[in-house]
């Protein structure tokens, strides 16, 4: 077996809004196994400026796992702890290059085109006219859950922006949901946690930022809106620190992204500890291309979760790469008359 990688950057159609700023372009990596005559890939979906493994040394470390291949796949996740992005691109890879087809790595209902997997529309921060295009679209399009970015314009915009949407559709129409990016300070984040769940919200992520646990176990005590740890969880590598990370904060929800918190084996392991203390999870991508967003995807739907996941991010670029995928009626969906083109890569699947 060989091992090659190669970086690719993504464009966004629009410049997408964050609290943490304005992404224009997305940064990828691909790990390329071959062996007797087959072929497989893998995404390493690297966020700068968000991932724990954004460091000096992301390339070199690549470059030691395609010298060490031969080591196998366990081997290589036990040395890569701490560069989640990477063990995610291995166990696609190595998946891929067992599997019948490079891109069918859970043989599903979903893969077979026979069922579906909820997700949030996804509203992206900007003006507020842009904001409420997005939400236009979004309801048109069949979306019964909604996620709203927020915390980069004005609190009471983004305030009235929710309401429109109440004044026209009940929570029991379409499920709000709202992500905060940790754009609240900790003394200010109960009274606006409380303004907003006036709405009837289903959650907010992240309220305030990371690594600030005693005021986050604090806000998720009183909370009177259920509270969902996100970026919390980077860098959280070991069952001891998650477990004792979740115990003391006691959120109400956790939001796994596989290429943040260790793939597949390191998501399940968040999984496994949360429902031991009873708080709920659903999974998201993390602005992979279409090859990572189809590796959440299909491992997603065998968790058989009822939620809505946040798995429609696809279609944000404009050099992704054609796939069965496709987002119709507030779900996504797997198309199988629809093949793979990934020639931008120039390799050969």
């Amino acid at each position: 077996m060989t091992a090659s990688f190669q970086q690719y950057i993504l464009q966004f159609k629009n410049p997408s809004g964050t609290s943490r700023g304005i992404l224009k372009t997305k940064e990828t990596w691909f790990i390329i196994l071959k062996g007797d005559g087959k072929t497989g890939i893998g995404e390493c979906g690297l966020f700068r400026g968000l991932s724990s493994d954004d460091r000096s040394d992301y390339v070199e470390k690549l470059q030691w796992v395609c010298d060490h291949i031969k080591l196998g796949l366990d081997e290589l996740l036990s040395d890569l702890i701490e560069f989640p992005s990477i063990q995610f691109g291995l166990e696609q890879a190595f998946k891929s290059l067992e599997s019948e087809s490079p891109f069918e790595l859970f043989p599903s209902e979903f893969t077979r085109g026979k069922a579906s997997i909820p997700i949030n529309g996804l509203i992206w921060m900007g003006s507020e006219s842009f904001m409420k295009d997005q939400i236009r679209e979004k309801l048109e399009s069949g979306f019964n859950c909604i996620k709203m970015k927020i915390g980069a314009i004005d609190f009471d915009t983004e305030l009235n922006l929710i309401k429109s949407i109440r004044q026209e559709f009940s929570a029991h129409d379409i499920e709000l949901r709202v992500d905060a990016n940790g754009a609240f300070t900790p003394d200010q984040a109960l009274e606006k946690l409380k303004r907003l769940s006036a709405f009837e919200l289903h959650s907010i992520e992240q309220p305030i930022k990371q690594g600030q646990h005693e005021e986050m176990a604090r806000l998720c005590e009183v909370t009177p809106l259920p509270i969902a740890l996100d970026e919390e969880l980077i860098g959280v590598f070991t069952v001891t620190r998650q477990t004792e990370l979740l115990q003391m904060i006691n959120p109400q929800y956790i939001i796994l992204k596989p290429s943040l918190v260790g793939g597949w084996s390191g998501s399940e392991q968040w999984i496994n500890i949360a429902e031991r203390h009873n708080i709920g999870w659903w999974i998201t991508s993390a602005l992979e291309s279409n090859v990572g967003l189809n590796a959440v995807a299909q491992w997603t739907y065998t968790l058989q979760s009822n939620m809505p996941q946040g798995l429609g991010t696809g279609s944000l670029f404009t050099n992704n790469f054609e796939s069965p995928l496709l987002v119709k009626n507030g779900t996504l969906q797997h198309e199988i008359k629809k093949g793979w083109n990934v020639t931008n890569l120039n390799i050969t699947i």
